[in-house]
Parts: C-alpha cells; structure tokens; sequence
C-alpha cells in the first residue's frame, strides 16, 4: 500500500514545486483565470546605494530596485499601482505607451495630466489596458528622475489567445539604461542654469549593468543564460536619457516580430536599433548543438548629430548552459569571447533601412487602421535654438545665450498646474493658451543653411482637436544648432508612420508616396537627422496629451507641446472626473 503511494506523492510535490516557482517568477499572473482581473502593485519611492563603476551613490528607486520592478498584466487588466513619496523629490510615473482610453489622470507627465507626487504624499495610478499586448516600460516623467526609475510592462495577450509567431520557451526583458557617477538631478539643474549641454552619461547598462569594458565593472555583467536549440523571446526597452543605441549578439541572428507594443511583419537582422522611449521584441533562436563559446551581447550609440555623447559600450554575455557530462569535461577549459560587428556610431543609412523595415502586420485579426481621410493637417519644424541670457548672468551657449529647442520655434515653458486639470475644470486663463502654431510662422530652408535668428519664442500652447479628428502631422528636423535625430514620444495614442525621408519635406511629391496599407504603428519614432516623418492618429482619446522628444535633454530644453482632444458627445466619448487622491500643485 506504502509502495503505491510513492509515486503519487513524488508527483504531488513536483507539482507544487512547479506551482510555487511560476508564481515566483509571475506574481498575480497564475491566480488569473480569465482576462480584467485587476492587479495591485505597491511602488515606494526611495533611495537605495547602488554601486557602479567603483563608486557608490544614493539613487532614487522603486522598491530599492534598479532597474525598477516588473509590472505584469494581461490584455484588458486594470492596474492600480500605489506609488508613495519617501524622497525629498517631486514625482510622477507614466506608463509609457499605455493608450489610456479615458483615463488621462493616470498618465503622468508631470504638469500636463497631473501635479507631482510630493514628499511623504501618495497617489495610485488607476488604468485598464485596452486593446494592447507586448512589451512597454514605465518610467518617471519629472526632471531627469527616469534615469533611475523605471522599468518593464509586460502586457500577455488574453488567456488562450496565441503569439502571431512561435511560441518561446522563455520571455526575457532586457533594458538599456545609462549610468552617471554624479547626482543626475544636479547635473541637469547646473545646465538649465548655465545654458549649455549637460554632462554626457559615464556608462551605458543591460538590465543596470555595465558589464567589463568599463573600470571594476566585470563582476557587474548582464548574463543570459540559454539551452541550445530553443527560441528566446528577448523584450527590449531603451530607457537611456539621451542616446539611441545599437544593439547585437555575437554570431547570432534576431527576428523582430514587435515594435511598441504592436506585432510587426518579422524581419531578420543582426543589429536591432532602438531609440529612448521605443520597446522591440525580439526572438533569439539559439545554435542547435552546444557551442565551444560564449558570445558577447553589445549596445552603443547611433550618433546623428555632432552634440558631445557617451562615446562607451555596454555589453552582457549570452552563455550556452553545459548539460553535466559537459560540465566535467571542460571544467578548467575557458571559452573563446565572441564579440559582435556594430554598425558604425553615424550609420545613417543603416539606421534608416531598419525604420523602413518595420511594417505592420496588416491581418484580419491585426489590421493597421491608418486613417485614410485627414481633417486636419500640421507641419512642425523640431530642433534647436538660443534664447536670451537672464540680465546679470553669464551663460555658456553660443554668443552668451542659453541653448533651448523648440517646435515650430516654440520653446514649451512649464505651466505651474497641470493643463487637464485647467482643461477639465475650464480654468485655461493664464495657464495655457490654444493658439500653438499649425505651421511655421516663418519659412525658411529648413535642413539648409540656417536663418540668422536663431532665437525662439517661448509659451505653454496647446493645439485644440474636436473628438474624433483625423489628424495628419509632418515632422520635420531642422539644421538650426544642428541637424540630428528626435525621437517624437505622443502620449496617449499610437499613431502611423505613413512616410519619412531626407531633406525637406515636399507637399507636393512626398504624400504620393505614403505608405496607407501596413505602415509601422508606434508610439515612438525618430525624425531622421536632415530630414523628415509623416504620421496619422485619430484624435479618439478625450484628455490633453503630451508630445515630445524622448531625448530628455531636449525635453529640457522645451521641445514638447501638447495636444487638448475635446469630449465627443457618447458617454464612452468623455474624460471622467479627476479621482479623488489626485496630487495638488
């Protein structure tokens, strides 16, 4: 009798080992037995010691983690994440990508949707994820505080409902950060103070890791480990502040199959280019037989511009797990290192041949439902620019001003707060005005020479959009300062990229070109340096949505506008009240 129940027994404790270790590694995700459950995460705020890079310095964390914690959901989930304040910073948290249909509140740019969490106050982001599957990050959205907090938002798709791709044995996140020794907080501040650039990043990081080509770094290396002849699901986030990145793993071959959070075509590449703000999946399908190496993982700049960057490279180490017999024959054998071939820091035309390689999937059950009809039409100039030095101060940009940057040569000035607020309760008057320009006001050879002015006017303008606009939005780089890449961030929406392209925008020509069938859906996308990117959206979202470039140095500087969508007349066509724990400016 004793016998029999053996194996019973055997098997019973397997299966609690096997329960037990998927709820580690998914908290909340096993209980769920169907899609909308709602899901709690408690983020604190404070500051923990991290060390890189030999030094030690008190950082600003969630839940003392870098990078932040994981959140996970499924496809219709509602969140609700309690973040409270143990710093002596103001901040929020935004939920990069999430489309937040009617629930602005929970968006998080500091002064656009919400006032800042304060010190010792709490706030709980409250949101379904609609319509949504793959991979997204949150970060803060307050000064430069995001260097530090942020972190993964893995989104499944409904139960039962499958990958448009093979199913992986294995999802794992990897985000690339940057790393300075200095208070990041201090270096921005010094800047806006002087008018000049800030400090480039001392190193860049794989999942917060330098890895060895940087001082006392090797213990501090990212390492994946793998079986052979598996396929990997690798999700990619850039949560740098202010660099694009290259991003490729020695002699092995990577299938995109998502872009922000929307499945794309799958194409095949040995490098992924990634730029602040955007999210790739990616499968890795590892050699058959086990390897005699191990192979290095790199990310590094694409540089399109000649402002100063962190000229260094991360890397990580993609390791075949040996099986024992293996094990104890190359015990004390060390492996060759690999390393990967990178496209050169200012390979444009590599970085353009990718962006036109992403296409939607365009199916029946993925269509890509660019609007075919436009409303209404803008074009705005994005780039750099001067604005005077304050009376009795020294500044260090060109000719003693202060460099800035601009959308159609408007410098956003911060209003003190936040615009849905004003919006909502109808008290616009001296927050914020509707008059930001669809065009610019002046003419001139956009990626040419530049004017002689290169000063900017300076205003918090918004562009006003009834409910269910169709909008059509040309974004084009200009040569003032200097030509270079902008990676455009819209908040709430995901919008088309129907074209893009060199040189100045042609009206004429360039639309007879667009893409209307199964053009990239993004929440992301980089104005090429010296040239130009169409998008479309539909303004379905009632709320005021931020626009800006994810380079946050620029994002300093005032490159961002936003966007107020008015109610439609349905019930599901208005934003409702703000909830009651809103923070107060």
């Amino acid at each position: 009798m004793g016998s029999r129940l053996l194996p019973s027994s055997a098997f019973l404790r397997a299966v609690l080992f096997a329960l037990s270790a998927a709820l580690c590694i998914l908290p909340g995700l096993v209980l769920a037995k169907h899609a909308g459950i709602t899901r709690h995460y408690k983020f604190n705020i404070k500051l923990q010691n991290v060390t890189r890079l030999c030094q030690t310095k008190s950082t600003v964390t969630v839940n003392g983690q870098f990078p932040g914690p994981r959140i996970i959901a499924r496809e219709g989930d509602r969140l609700l994440i309690k973040v409270v304040n143990h710093v002596q910073y103001n901040v929020t948290l935004h939920w990069h990508g999430v489309r937040q249909l009617r629930s602005g509140w929970a968006d998080g740019p500091a002064y656009i949707t919400q006032c800042p969490i304060q010190t010792g106050q709490t706030y709980v982001y409250n949101f379904t994820i609609t319509g949504q599957r793959g991979t997204l990050f949150w970060h803060a959205h307050i000064s430069w505080l995001r260097a530090t907090l942020h972190g993964p938002i893995v989104i499944l798709p409904k139960r039962h409902a499958s990958y448009p791709f093979p199913q992986p044995f294995k999802e794992v996140p990897i985000v690339f950060g940057e790393w300075w020794k200095a208070d990041t907080e201090t270096i921005i501040n010094q800047a806006m103070q002087t008018g000049s650039a800030p400090n480039v990043s001392d190193a860049y990081t794989i999942n917060g890791l330098p890895g060895p080509l940087y001082n006392c770094s090797a213990k501090d290396t990212f390492k994946l480990k793998v079986k052979p002849g598996k396929t990997y699901l690798l999700r990619l986030i850039n949560a740098a502040l202010n660099d694009e990145l290259f991003f490729s793993i020695a002699n092995h071959t990577l299938t995109v199959v998502e872009a922000d959070a929307v499945y794309v075509k799958p194409f095949q590449t040995k490098t992924v280019l990634i730029t602040p703000g955007q999210t790739t999946n990616v499968l890795l399908r590892t050699k058959s037989k086990l390897p005699n190496a191990t192979f290095i993982m790199a990310a590094r700049p694409y540089v399109s511009g000649p402002a100063a960057f962190d000229n260094t490279t991360t890397t990580g180490l993609l390791e075949y797990e040996k099986s024992s017999v293996s094990t104890a024959k190359t015990k004390n054998k060390k492996l060759p290192l690999l390393k990967p071939v990178l496209p050169q820091l200012n390979d444009t035309s590599f970085a353009i041949k990718y962006i036109r390689k992403i296409r939607s999937l365009a199916s029946e059950k993925f269509p890509a439902n660019v609007p075919k009809t436009v409303d209404r039409r803008f074009f705005f100039t994005v780039g750099l620019g001067l604005i005077p030095c304050p009376q009795n101060q020294t500044c260090q940009g060109p000719n003693n001003a202060k460099l800035t940057a601009a959308i159609n040569n408007v410098s956003f000035v911060q209003p003190s707060i936040a615009l849905l607020q004003a919006h909502f309760f109808n008290q616009s008057k001296g927050v914020f005005t509707t008059d930001f320009p669809s065009n610019p006001l002046v003419k001139f050879n956009y990626t040419g020479t530049p004017p002689s002015n290169l000063f900017v006017k300076t205003g918090t303008k918004v562009v006003v959009l009834p409910f269910n606009t169709s909008v059509e939005l040309v974004l084009q780089d200009t040569s003032i300062i200097a030509a270079e890449s902008h990676p455009l961030h819209l908040h709430g929406f995901n919008f088309f990229v129907v074209g893009l392209g060199f040189g100045n925008f042609d009206p004429n020509k360039d639309p007879s070109k667009f893409n209307l069938v199964d053009p990239a859906e993004r929440n992301t996308i980089s104005v090429p340096s010296g040239g130009w990117v169409a998008i479309r959206f539909l303004a379905d979202n009632p709320g005021v949505w931020f626009m800006h470039c994810h380079l946050e140095v620029h994002t300093s500087w005032g490159l961002k506008m936003a966007w107020v969508v008015m109610d439609g007349k349905g019930p599901k066509q208005k934003l409702p009240p703000p909830p009651s724990d809103l923070p107060k400016c």
